[in-house]
């Protein structure tokens, strides 16, 4: 399809009007969307899209029902403690999303009385909020037009157009492209419905494009380029640092800090570490006097932009008088919301 000559949106042989046709049978069952005829919540609507940020569905869909019981709306998010909000996210990753989503709830209640912005503008402004999410919870939530654009949208969209600049470069184009093909009306379910197009049949490998409701517009599939699209630039080594994480047993208990508010897994109770360097720590930084033992192990974990090898030392010896933590029944550990490095930590350190 020729990006400069595309039909308009809304008329019935349009894109959109066959995805948004494809949708209407094809939509998967989550549990933030909203069936038909339902009023979509935003408090889930947004819930979901920050969960969502770098995490797969299979991974979410428990955790949000697990989430929206405990705290079943963004009044009762907004007045719980810090502490039982960043244990209930552990695991799910890319902790600051949870310490914006604390300090949006809040800021919803205080600010909005509770009721969240309709508009995209308004919503780029609470914390946390960025230009997808904000546009996401617009379209959904508020049937605003606002250009939806994640990964699988992404995906869908270059190869749409055949847009073969690599990414991240070639973003600029995939929005504009985006934004001639987002219909005025049902901007929201055409927002989901491209979702899950990519989720579905136009696959990262293998896309299904016989099954494709968009395959007569497509024209990566014309070109027989689909699968070699969107293109990415080669990636760069990720760095290498290593650090020690320490366990101290007493009585069926090990010691847990809580790391600083600012910086990697910040506001997580953790084990403690020493200081994450080029080169290997040892003891440097262990909060006890020990003596401590090394296993003969290691934990391998990778963040976005460094890969940590954590050694592991353990003792049963004493505390410096200055260490701030507290003492967690080792039976109990897994009711901690230590995030995935400390509790696989955690899983070599108390069998040792």
């Amino acid at each position: 399809m020729d990006a400069k000559h595309s039909s308009s949106p809304d008329r019935s042989d349009s894109p959109a009007a066959r995805l948004l046709a494809w949708y209407d049978r094809h939509a998967r069952d989550l549990p933030w969307r909203s069936r038909p005829g339902e009023t979509p919540d935003p408090y889930r609507v947004w819930l979901s899209e920050v969960m969502l940020q770098q995490t797969t569905v299979a991974a979410v869909a428990p955790r949000f029902t697990a989430w929206t019981e405990r705290w079943p709306d963004v009044a009762s998010l907004a007045a719980a403690p810090d502490e039982d909000i960043m244990a209930a996210w552990a695991g799910l990753g890319y902790y600051a999303r949870a310490r914006n989503l604390v300090k949006a709830a809040r800021a919803v209640v205080a600010e909005h009385e509770g009721r969240f912005p309709s508009t995209e503008a308004a919503l780029r402004e609470l914390p946390g909020l960025g230009a997808y999410t904000a546009a996401a919870v617009a379209a959904i939530a508020f049937g605003e037009r606002a250009v939806v654009v994640d990964a699988n949208v992404e995906r869908v969209v270059a190869r749409l157009f055949a847009i073969q600049a690599p990414l991240p470069a070639a973003r600029p184009a995939i929005r504009q492209a985006t934004d001639r093909i987002t219909p005025d009306a049902r901007s929201g379910d055409f927002a989901q419905a491209m979702m899950d197009l990519g989720s579905s049949i136009c696959t990262v490998r293998k896309p299904q494009c016989l099954l494709c409701p968009l395959a007569l517009d497509c024209r990566a599939r014309a070109e027989g380029i689909a699968e070699t699209l969107p293109a990415k630039a080669p990636k760069k080594k990720r760095p290498y640092r290593h650090g020690t994480v320490f366990w101290i047993e007493r009585e069926g208990r090990v010691w847990l800090v809580r790391r600083p508010d600012k910086g990697m897994l910040g506001g997580m109770r953790a084990l403690p570490t020493g200081p994450w360097a080029d080169d290997r720590p040892g003891l440097a930084g262990a909060p006890g006097r020990g003596p401590w033992t090394m296993l003969n192990e290691t934990v391998v974990h990778g963040f976005t932009h460094f890969e940590l090898e954590l050694a592991l030392a353990r003792s049963e010896g004493g505390l410096d008088d200055s260490a701030v933590g507290e003492w967690w029944p080792i039976a109990d550990l897994g009711t901690a919301g230590l995030p995935t490095l400390f509790a696989r930590a955690a899983d070599h350190l108390k069998r040792a």
